[in-house]
């Protein structure tokens, strides 16, 4: 049964730094030479106020003049010093925020990827094609910009916020205390607008995630797009959701601008006031020139590092609603993983007084009372009408979906008690409609057992009658065979899935209609492939055609989710039953 959903455990942001942790030995220090240069840029203002303004003042006292130059010669000698540390450290620095930023990333992309892979076969069939890798795309987007940027932007500030606050107390409180009073306004206007930015950054990506889907879609699908004529159709459909996320995006847009163009007022105003203010504290003798000059460029600094905080918050909150998303999928619950991962199958199976419905549609019994059995070796056709639930078997058997009552067994153990792992290793499928990576022919044989040499991948190319057709292409078997395996033709690609199946060894082997979509010679090295594959294998196959099932042990005759008939091809064709009836209108 899946695991019960869990409880998020930890915040977003709590949840981003866990994947940093993993590099903190990169991190940490990175982090350290982060604060080290936030700190070495309050030394600029430092250095500068006694540039500017102890010479003033200086002079104003009567301090000989070559004396003031010494000085300002060693004070910009020390500044050039402190820079290039500063510079020095950054470099490192910055290697070391991208390498934890994209090491970390590449954690949490490979999390995803091993728990989308291990998710159940009804959460795909509930999503379109195309959006699920959009949407995840895209968060992992805003998610590195976050990282790799708006984390160090983060912590540079913070520290040059506080430092520069504490100088600037030092210099006049009085001041400090009159620019500190915008501060409470600016926090309430991050907390407001910041939860309507979260949310359009939600909307906004969900939007261009469709919009990605109906590229994905339309491109896999370009042959019938072509064929119906509907380019401009599918041209509409993009408009549409592009002006759905241009619409959201504009609405995000002005919350966005009234936040910073408020932001923009209220500090620039508050720094121009206390300008004001504290020209009016010189001018009364209650301020140095000095101090005077040191606050101003202080608070320029703190002005500047506050100025970049809305848009850091705003990141952030876009940061929080990909988490979301993310976090959701992680938090779905995958397939079963308890069970038997060592039994060994002999290839008997059996359905014992099975019902089924899919879960999207719960008033549809989809099978109902399926009881048969299957001995190692044997071959079994499933015929009947489309909808009467021969693929549906195939399903079970492979573990996707669970009985809603009965039980599927394994040499008479209880499917739930064997680890699907284990089970499915020792099965194999070949579909009707074959689709193969979009790689090399080599790489999609070897994908029934990774790892085998490309002698042993040869051998079983002829087997499968599949050699002679893939030497005669110019690159042999390192032929890329294009999206979806387009470039070669359906015989080829179902021997090439036969190819597959025979690699893989498998206990029981099941085929899905595999020769119904082929032209008659294309059907006859199919089936001389397949009687190879078949031998000494427990068998099912679903078939259209009488030839397919002729030959077969057993036939199960399917209509309406049951089991209306059972037999060999004699027996059932005495019957004068609903297989006589499927025969004789070529329906097999």
């Amino acid at each position: 049964m899946p695991e019960p959903k869990l409880k998020k455990p930890l915040s977003s942001h709590r949840w981003v730094l866990s994947y940093l942790r993993r590099e903190k030995l990169i991190f940490l220090p990175s982090l350290a030479a982060l604060l080290f240069t936030a700190i070495l840029s309050l030394a600029f203002p430092y250095y500068l106020k006694e540039l500017v303004g102890n010479p003033a003042d200086a002079l104003r006292q009567g301090i000989d003049p070559a004396v003031v130059v010494d000085k300002s010669n060693g004070i910009i000698i020390s500044l050039l010093g402190v820079l290039a540390l500063q510079s020095v450290v950054a470099f490192f620095r910055v290697q070391g925020f991208i390498r934890s930023g994209e090491a970390a990333l590449n954690h949490l992309r490979r999390d995803i990827f091993a728990h989308l892979v291990k998710l159940p076969i009804r959460f795909y069939q509930e999503q379109r094609s195309g959006a699920l890798s959009n949407r995840v795309s895209a968060d992992l987007g805003i998610l590195r910009d976050t990282l790799l940027n708006a984390v160090p932007q983060l912590v540079r500030h913070t520290v040059i916020l506080v430092g520069g606050l504490f100088f600037i107390f030092i210099f006049s409180w009085k001041l400090s205390l009159i620019m500190l009073g915008c501060v409470p306004v600016v926090v309430l206007a991050i907390a407001f607008f910041g939860r309507k930015v979260r949310g359009f950054s939600k909307d906004a990506q969900d939007s261009l995630a469709e919009a990605g889907t109906v590229i994905e879609e339309t491109t896999q699908s370009i042959a019938d797009v072509k064929a119906f004529g509907n380019e401009a159709f599918e041209a509409r459909r993009y408009d549409r959701a592009l002006d759905s996320f241009y619409e959201v995006s504009k609405r995000g847009a002005r919350h966005r601008a009234t936040f910073l163009s408020f932001i923009i007022f209220a500090l620039f105003g508050t720094i121009a006031f206390v300008a004001w203010y504290g020209t009016r504290m010189y001018a009364n003798g209650e301020i140095s020139w000095t101090n005077f000059a040191a606050f101003i460029l202080f608070s320029i600094f703190v002005g500047a590092s506050l100025g970049t905080f809305p848009e850091i918050i705003s990141q952030f909150q876009q940061t929080f609603g990909a988490t979301d998303r993310l976090r959701e999928i992680l938090d779905t619950p995958t397939e079963r993983v308890n069970g038997d991962m060592d039994i060994l199958l002999q290839g008997s199976l059996g359905f014992k007084r099975v019902n089924f419905r899919y879960p999207s549609r719960p008033d549809v019994l989809v099978l109902d009372d399926i009881d048969f059995q299957v001995e190692p070796g044997q071959r079994v056709a499933l015929v009947g009408p489309s909808g009467a639930g021969k693929s549906t078997i195939f399903s079970l058997i492979l573990g996707f979906h669970s009985p809603e009552s009965g039980k599927v067994v394994f040499d008479d153990v209880n499917a739930l008690e064997i680890g699907l792992p284990c089970l499915r290793a020792q099965m194999a499928i070949v579909p009707q409609e074959v689709l193969l990576f979009g790689g090399t022919i080599l790489e999609n044989i070897e994908y029934g057992n990774p790892g085998a040499t490309r002698e042993q991948i040869a051998a079983i190319a002829h087997m499968a009658n599949a050699h002679e057709f893939i030497s005669a292409l110019p690159e042999g078997y390192d032929t890329i065979v294009g999206p979806r395996g387009t470039k070669l033709s359906g015989g080829q690609r179902q021997r090439i899935a036969i190819a597959r199946a025979i690699l893989a060894n498998p206990r029981i082997l099941l085929l899905d209609e595999a020769t119904s979509a082929l032209d008659a010679e294309s059907e006859r090295q199919v089936n001389e492939a397949l009687e190879r594959l078949m031998e000494g294998r427990t068998s099912l196959v679903i078939a259209h055609r009488l030839s397919t099932v002729r030959h077969a042990d057993k036939i199960l005759v399917f209509n309406h989710g049951r089991i209306v008939e059972s037999g060999t091809h004699e027996e059932l064709l005495q019957k004068n039953g609903t297989y006589k009836l499927l025969v004789e209108t070529q329906l097999v």
